[in-house]
């Protein structure tokens, strides 16, 4: 079983400094993926799907915490 670093491509994709360069770097992605064998191509979306959940929860928690400090 593989581990696919998403973190590194959601860092590099954030501090991007143009939308080119954040396709390119989407377009990294995707050529991954394209190079996995299908049993991987099934473990890559998994930790996708687990990265983005956390990664949304972690914001969502963020976010809360930024609202309530500036309702008090």
């Amino acid at each position: 079983m593989s581990e696919f670093n998403f973190k590194q491509f959601h860092i590099r994709s954030m501090n991007a400094s143009s939308a080119e360069e954040r396709a390119t770097i989407n377009q990294e992605l995707k050529d991954l993926y394209a190079s996995l064998s299908p049993e991987d191509q099934k473990e890559f979306n998994e930790q996708l799907q687990t990265f983005l959940v956390k990664e949304m929860g972690r914001l969502r928690s963020d976010y809360e915490a930024i609202k309530g400090g500036m309702q008090e």
